[in-house]
């Protein structure tokens, strides 16, 4: 029944127009609604707590822009060019891909994925690939650009489908998103809209960057359990072998030469060396990438998180450097820029549809459909009376709905904190198991939908090697780990809540005044 349902939603979703289209469609949708809606106010959440705009001026309300107005035409066109350069996941993209396509066109990346294969043992590959995923959030969203990929690869290598090894790394990176060993730019990012919103309710509450780490740390293997029992159990059956299209060449890799495995352990004694100069940039308290003395804890983070893109750049491009001189794929600095410069021709399909996906996204904001959405969703939640787990329960059901429309993390929990959190104060619990819900609702549908930034990034990686995948295609292939993280992180957390555990530091679950 599984498998007829997944084919279903692929023959339904594959139907859809290309991402270009797609994207150029809702462009156009977006207009209509702002001019339909226009004029149309909630009041903003944050109006209690009296926020204030960049003039200083009380926020009231939020109301639908027209964008067809006189004023939004305007914008559309003087603002085109700028909101292209400006869209997040493009430079993140050709910057970490200008490093990466050195290390890949000299073969190190090859390499060291032959190596890493006949090393680690097949049964732990697929895990490892998940959980690296949920920990490569360390990085930004570079793990959208590196790992996934590289689970494909990994796959190919090992004579299984290599869709099955971009579905298990993406579900890591996006379905898994929040659960992390380490500490991530997010933990901060999300805890400064969660502590004015528990102010409302009570002036001298303080919220740790670090208060939900606990159960994000313990969610990890679990997650990692789960997409791999998915991965196995449904994915890699639904797929089949893999026989590549007869306009699809797939290269038998030759056996690692003496001349290579130089190359491999100079790359690695010269990452060592680089991973050593980046630490010595945020142990010290003076290092160069340290926030200001008076920080502590993660903010003083903040400027090495700031720094994650350019510190992969360099060091993929010094592990490439390093294996093409050793092994003689570098023979000039020409041979350097030329392979450079292949990584970006092939990225222009997706540079194609960054430029769509940018103005739509820049439309959906700048109309506010998305936030006066956010606010009428969390209104009608509120009017349920919910209390509770349930209360609980349906807060992150109704994250994880507007995550689908709403891509941006604190965008979101700006609209949502001021609302929930006093709300949840009132019924018992802390702003942090607040916080710890909306984390666990904004991660298991990001998988779902076209509208994530990094969505059109992995069908081009998908269309490499099955040039028919769609949006239907991705769709179904990531639908039950959506399902599965879902049964897993809720039930979790509620678990958690009846045993009394600390979501993690300060992080207590209820709150007292």
């Amino acid at each position: 029944m599984m498998q007829k349902i997944l084919d279903g939603i692929e023959r339904a979703g594959n139907k859809l127009p290309q991402p270009v289209t797609l994207f150029a469609l809702l462009m156009m949708i977006t207009l209509v609604l702002s001019w339909i809606f226009g004029g149309i106010s909630v009041e903003h959440p944050g109006k209690s707590a009296g926020l204030l705009d960049r003039n200083g001026n009380p926020v009231d309300s939020i109301s639908v822009v027209n964008l067809l107005s006189r004023d939004g035409f305007q914008m559309i066109m003087t603002k085109m060019v700028s909101t292209f350069a400006a869209f997040p996941p493009l430079g993140l993209v050709l910057v970490v891909m200008l490093g990466i396509g050195l290390a890949e066109y000299t073969g190190m990346i090859s390499v060291a994925l032959r190596l890493f294969v006949s090393r680690v043992p097949r049964s732990l590959i697929t895990f490892s690939i998940v959980t690296a995923g949920m920990i490569s959030s360390v990085a930004a969203d570079a793990g959208y650009v590196v790992l996934i990929p590289l689970g494909g690869a990994i796959f190919l290598g090992l004579g299984r489908h290599p869709l099955a090894g971009i579905a298990a790394a993406f579900a890591g990176v996006s379905g898994g998103f929040g659960a992390n060993l380490f500490p991530t730019g997010l933990d901060p990012m999300i805890a400064a809209f969660t502590e004015p919103a528990a102010r409302i309710i009570d002036p001298e509450y303080t919220v740790n960057p670090l208060s939900n780490y606990y159960l994000m740390a313990a969610s990890v293997p679990l997650v990692g359990l789960a997409g791999t029992w998915v991965t196995e159990r449904i994915i890699v059956p639904r797929l089949g072998s893999y026989k590549p299209a007869g306009d699809i060449e797939i290269e038998e890799q030759p056996p690692i030469t003496k001349l290579e495995r130089k190359a491999l352990r100079g790359t690695v004694v010269s990452l060592i060396l680089y991973t050593a100069l980046v630490a010595l940039t945020i142990v010290p308290a003076d290092g160069l990438l340290r926030g200001e003395p008076d920080a502590n804890g993660v903010r003083s983070m903040r400027p090495f998180y700031d720094s994650l893109v350019p510190v992969m750049f360099i060091g993929f491009l010094i592990a490439g450097l390093v294996y093409g001189l050793v092994s003689k794929t570098i023979k000039s600095d020409k041979d350097v820029t030329t392979m450079m410069a292949k990584s970006m021709s092939a990225m222009g399909m997706y540079i194609v549809i960054a430029f769509v996906a940018a103005q739509f996204v820049a439309y959906f904001n700048w109309s506010h459909l998305g936030s006066v959405l956010a606010v009428k969703g969390s209104d009608l939640l509120n009017s349920i009376g919910f209390t509770g787990g349930p209360l609980l329960v349906a807060f992150i059901i109704v994250s994880s709905i507007v995550n689908l429309v709403m891509g941006s993390a604190s965008a979101k929990w700006a609209l949502l904190a001021p609302v929930f959190v006093p709300m949840m104060m009132l019924t018992g619990y802390s702003p942090e198991t607040v916080q710890a819900a909306y984390r666990i609702g904004d991660s298991f549908t990001n998988v779902l939908t076209p509208l994530l930034p990094y969505f059109p990034l992995v069908i081009v990686f998908a269309q490499k090697y099955v040039k028919e995948t769609g949006i239907g295609t991705l769709i179904s292939l990531m639908l039950p780990f959506a399902i599965a993280f879902a049964l897993i992180r809720i039930p979790m957390l509620l678990l958690w809540i009846w045993l009394g555990w600390p979501l993690g530091v300060e992080g207590p679950i209820f709150y007292q005044p």
